[in-house]
């Protein structure tokens, strides 16, 4: 039995539907209110794969592993080592299992060359030609690419609210950014047009600050967003409304991605909102209004999308995204942010046991491969060609390098001696994914 509160709230209800020409439901029961459909993207979104993300990164775990190895090896005097010291290292270093580093060695003959040494008769191992070749080439692809990564470096900084980084967060994403591994030197102190360190004496206390360059005329280029250049090639090739892809971006759906028709209707309306560029200074506007709030959200988005393509595969992980999320007013959940868009970036947990995310520009890729590679993405690929070249083949590879011959030399060194100077002896600290400002979890 209803109390009399309740009762009367009941028949009050009745009563209107009554009066607006809807009859009660059968039985006499109550009903709550139907609310219409929401017409805005939902806070919260399942994540739906992409086996093509998927597949590539699984293919760049290996060569992860491969390229730990790599360095252990390269750190010892001629560039080989013994197997069990070598396992040893990657336990404490590389995070391998017991003997999982000889097994990783055994199954891709194509990088490394396991023989006996002559004198010790023990296992040691070198690279091969081949892979010594691939990473002189890479190591070329880096040192053209300079004035490429300069700029890139200028635009990063341009993209943070105050003009300056923390220098170690830029060295961790160094990889990413295509920049050489002492570019404080090569990049930044040598171009004091448009850098500068400032800061105390240690690394973890310097910050890379953009000078100003007096008579540039780049400048209002540099300001240009990627998405502002395939709005104009998207609008040349394809045509279309102007007024709706002014402030629009390129969206694809993974396959599977179920679009109802709210969700539909509300993505319109949001490529339809406009934003301030990333480049853009804020800090003078009200940013308290419901507008404001929509305009900062897309304005977001359009950084991450910038940063995303400044690096050189297009890619980054989550955690990496995370060190410039003060300096470049990025929401705080940046997971759940980037899952409501899942029509410009993907999230990849493959590749590193869960522990990493990885994001990728949807637009830069089509089924696994970049649509536009450069230079430094062909060199990078040929090692995991070598990863994935079947081990019946190396019968040929293993008689070169004992001969010394072909693929950019051999001898003793393994094709050591075509690699410059500086990609021997990589240690621990120099090694950007062993950082400890990479332990920061993103949510």
């Amino acid at each position: 039995m209803l109390p009399l509160r309740g009762w009367r709230n009941g028949a009050a209800r009745v009563a209107g539907r009554r009066c607006c020409g809807i009859s009660p439901p059968a039985g006499g029961a109550v009903v709550g209110r139907e609310f219409s459909k929401s017409t805005a993207i939902p806070k919260k979104l399942l994540r739906v794969r992409d086996h093509g993300f998927d597949g590539y990164m699984e293919v760049q775990k290996k060569v992860r592993r491969a390229l730990k190895l790599q360095e252990l090896i390269l750190s010892h005097p001629g560039g080989a080592a013994p197997v069990s010291q070598l396992d040893a290292l990657a336990r404490r270093h590389a995070a391998f299992g017991p003997f999982e580093a000889g097994s990783f060695l055994l199954k891709h003959p194509h990088v490394f060359h396991i023989y006996e040494h002559p004198v010790q008769r023990v296992l040691w191992v070198r690279l091969t030609p081949r892979a010594a070749r691939q990473l002189h080439e890479e190591a070329t692809a880096v040192q053209d690419m300079l004035p490429d990564a300069t700029l890139r470096l200028r635009k990063l900084l341009l993209l943070s609210n105050s003009g300056r980084l923390r220098l170690e967060h830029v060295r961790v994403a160094r990889r990413d950014l295509g920049l050489p591994d002492d570019f404080e030197y090569s990049v930044v102190l040598a171009n004091p047009r448009f850098f500068r360190l400032v800061g105390g004496d240690g690394r973890r206390s310097k910050y890379i600050e953009a000078a100003a360059a007096e008579g540039d005329d780049k400048d209002d280029e540099l300001r240009v967003c990627a998405i502002e250049r395939s709005r104009e090639r998207e609008y040349r090739e394809r045509g279309g409304d102007a007024e709706d892809m002014r402030f629009s971006f390129l969206v694809r759906f993974p396959p599977g991605f179920k679009i109802g028709k709210y969700f539909r209707i509300a993505m319109w309306k949001w490529q339809r909102v406009p934003y301030w560029s990333p480049y853009e200074d804020v800090s003078g506007y009200d940013l308290r209004s419901m507008e404001a709030q929509r305009r900062m959200e897309k304005r977001a988005v359009a950084t991450i999308h910038e940063l995303l393509s400044l690096t050189v595969e297009k890619k980054t992980t989550l955690e990496r995204i995370a060190h410039f999320r003060q300096a470049m007013d990025l929401p705080m959940k940046l997971k759940e942010f980037l899952l409501r868009h899942q029509g410009i970036f993907y999230i990849s947990t493959r590749g590193n046991q869960g522990k990493l995310h990885t994001v990728f520009l949807r637009e830069a890729y089509c089924k696994g491969e970049m649509v536009e590679p450069n230079p430094v993405h062909l060199a990078r690929r040929k090692l995991a060609e070598l990863l994935l070249t079947s081990p019946k083949d190396v019968n040929l590879d293993r008689m070169l390098t004992s001969l010394g011959r072909a693929w950019g030399g051999g001898g003793q060194t393994g094709g050591m001696e075509c690699l410059p100077r500086d990609c021997h002896g990589v240690s621990e600290e120099e090694d950007g994914s062993d950082s400890a400002v990479e332990s920061e979890f993103a949510e």
